[in-house]
């Protein structure tokens, strides 16, 4: 569904601040925790397309 594909666009978005942000401090943390977010925004953005790919039309 269009709320899950954008959640996920916002996850991505979100995930790759953060992982900048930690490249910009040198902090593996917060890039490996902007890292598993982008993931995460990814595996919503599927989530969302097989929603919409399920609907009966």
């Amino acid at each position: 569904m269009a709320g899950e594909r954008t959640k996920g666009s916002i996850n991505k978005a979100t995930g790759k601040v953060e992982e900048d942000l930690g490249k910009l401090t040198g902090d593996r943390s917060q890039q490996a925790k902007g890292k598993a977010k982008q993931i995460q925004g990814s595996a919503q953005q599927g989530v969302g397309n097989l929603q919409d790919a399920a609907k009966p039309r």
